[in-house]
């Protein structure tokens, strides 16, 4: 799940103040009207982040930072405090800016949308007692899981039509590799390789991998390691790297074919992650987002 179910609190204040006082008499006698007030300005309410005018409030962020902590206490799992608060309003952040950018498109749900998801939830649980008490157990009163509910919908529409815009087919490379876990294996391997030695003898010989040395078809940010990914895309067909060191050992890497080939599906969920995570970046190189001081 690329993102988690969050808390939206709205504060609306609207005051509309207004005052004239005429004189009355058989003769009108002019008079200077009143000042108009101005409105009163509503009240921002406490806020971990303002993104583009939109308030992630400090009520919502610690309700989701709670859970975030419950989840990964019940999965064995801990980080520290400053960690989850950084990873919890990140998250926030980026749903917010998904779901904003849902509604930029037209994508609208409406409260029959929401009261239909909510009965789906409670046909699931079993009764509509079950679901609030899921609710309180998480935080949540009727109204805020609504809300949240409303978000999490407009996010996942925004994030399902950015990855789908990641093709089926895209330039990629057949790697074949040498993976030793010292380096002095790996300089004897591009040793003999410069000598003339042949690539696949010498992965029987050196390689460490699990693969035997097979790493298949590619895209380019496939590659856990960036200098590794960064090495195999400047390969044309049959040329051999350097030797690329990451934190799983030292690679030797050989370019058996380049061309447009289909994803995997482990690959085409890889770059439709990326895709996601460069739309985000982007839309925070323009959005306005304001922390907490």
């Amino acid at each position: 799940m690329f993102f988690k179910r969050i808390l939206l609190t709205l504060f609306l204040a609207v005051g509309i103040t207004a005052c004239g006082s005429f004189g009355t008499s058989n003769t009108p006698t002019p008079s200077v009207p009143s000042a108009t007030p101005a409105p009163p300005t509503p009240t921002p309410p406490p806020s971990a982040a303002v993104v583009n005018g939109e308030y992630i409030t400090i009520a919502e962020y610690e309700a989701e930072l709670a859970r975030f902590k419950a989840a990964q206490t019940e999965l064995g799992l801990s980080f520290t405090d400053e960690d989850a608060s950084q990873m919890v309003l990140e998250d926030m952040i980026a749903q917010v800016l998904l779901s904003q950018a849902a509604r930029e498109e037209n994508f609208e749900v409406t409260e029959a949308d929401l009261q239909s998801r909510i009965d789906a939830l409670v046909s699931q649980l079993g009764s509509a007692d079950a679901l609030n008490q899921w609710q309180s157990a998480h935080g949540y009163d009727d109204a805020s899981f609504r809300l949240a509910l409303k978000r999490s919908v407009e996010a996942a529409w925004m994030r399902d039509k950015v990855i789908a815009s990641v093709p089926a087919s895209v330039e990629q490379i057949h790697l074949h590799q040498i993976l030793t876990y010292n380096e002095a294996d790996a300089q004897a391997a591009l040793q003999e390789l410069n000598a003339g030695a042949d690539f696949d003898e010498l992965v029987e010989r050196y390689d460490e991998s699990v693969t035997g040395g097979e790493l298949g078809w590619v895209p380019q940010g496939y590659l856990l390691d960036a200098k590794a990914d960064e090495a195999v895309f400047v390969l044309q067909t049959g040329e051999v790297s350097g030797i690329i060191p990451t934190e799983a050992g030292f690679h030797i890497f050989k370019a058996i074919e380049r061309a447009q080939h289909q994803l995997s599906p482990d690959a085409l969920l890889a770059m439709q992650q990326l895709a996601l995570k460069q739309w985000i970046a982007d839309q925070r190189e323009t959005s306005d987002i304001v922390f907490a001081p």
